[in-house]
């Protein structure tokens, strides 16, 4: 049976084959959009293979990958969400061709991770149909997804989009102001630069600030994120603590040293040709941390399904 509905995702790298594989694994069609011929080649395996590994595919979706824009058949699709290059003037060029080229109703989303919305829609005469759509790596694992309005956005678009995103298993995060950095990235970047800069000042090695956030208060998040731990715990009490470590967290409005310092030496982690950046990696022990950090993500989406499934909680 051919499903009701098609997502059209512009870019076919790994995020954009990721994020097309929700779809995929819920029963959808999903035109992906690449105008290299080798990522082309290779998007409806990476697509079946991502959906697979999170065992949840059913029969009937099926992937298409085209060239460009304009070969996209329109006639089922509920949602375009573009992945291009993280380049302000490319995903301006994607906008203004869905502008004209996609059918009125359906919502147009950028996965961009810091470029706002309004500033990719600028100029284009349906702004009021497009939104931040944030996932976070791996999408396909990780089951939030940040939902970004502009000022000019109709609430009703927004509403719509979280709806797609729960009907495919997602966790739609409301961002009500499209400011930099969204919602989760400005929390996450506020923990790693006092984590760079422990291990920047000789404080802890990256291997002890690791265990730290692991073990120690990351260990709590699946349960209950910051605020909500913070109620269980009391406020009284953070708010002491924080009235004598607020003033000695960094500052910094510029990258750490020890960061630059990497990407200066192209330092960048296992994509390097080093294989180095925090640690020192080779092939087999590459191989060996990606297994478990799959084993450990699984492990974890189980738990968050589970809660919310009534039947696996009373059990």
């Amino acid at each position: 049976m051919k499903p009701q509905h098609s997502v059209v995702v512009i870019g076919g790298g790994t995020m954009g084959s990721d994020i097309a594989a929700i779809f995929y694994a819920g029963g959808w069609d999903a035109q992906v959009v690449d105008p290299s011929p080798e990522v082309r080649a290779r998007v409806p395996q990476a697509v079946a293979a991502a959906a697979r590994s999170i065992g949840v595919h059913r029969e009937g979706g099926s992937v298409g990958a085209l060239a460009e824009i304009a070969a996209i058949d329109w006639s089922d699709v509920a949602l375009v969400i573009e992945c291009a290059p993280e380049e302000l003037g490319v995903k301006q060029q994607v906008f203004r061709q869905l502008d004209t080229l996609a059918p009125p109703h359906v919502p147009l989303t950028s996965n961009s991770s810091g470029i706002a919305i309004s500033r990719i829609g600028e100029g284009c005469s349906t702004r009021q149909r497009m939104l931040g759509l944030h996932f976070f790596m791996p999408a396909h694992w990780v089951p939030a997804v940040e939902v970004v309005r502009s000022e000019v956005v109709d609430e009703s678009v927004a509403q719509t989009v979280s709806g797609i995103m729960r009907s495919v298993r997602k966790k739609p995060v409301q961002v009500k102001r499209d400011v930099p950095g969204f919602l989760a990235n400005r929390i996450q970047h506020a923990m790693m630069r006092e984590a760079i800069a422990l291990v920047d000042e000789g404080f802890a090695s990256a291997e002890d600030v690791d265990l730290a956030v692991r073990y120690g208060f990351g260990f709590r998040y699946i349960a209950a994120g910051p605020l909500l731990q913070k109620d269980l715990a009391g406020v009284d009490i953070h708010c002491a603590a924080a009235a004598g470590i607020y003033p000695y967290l960094h500052q910094n409005t510029e990258p750490s040293a020890l960061m630059l310092k990497l990407v200066k030496n192209g330092d960048f982690g296992v994509k390097s040709a080093n294989r180095r950046g925090f640690y020192e990696w080779d092939e087999a022990s590459i191989e060996r941390e990606q297994a478990r950090y799959q084993r450990a993500l699984r492990k974890a989406m189980q738990i968050l399904r589970d809660e919310d499934d009534p039947v696996a909680e009373d059990a």
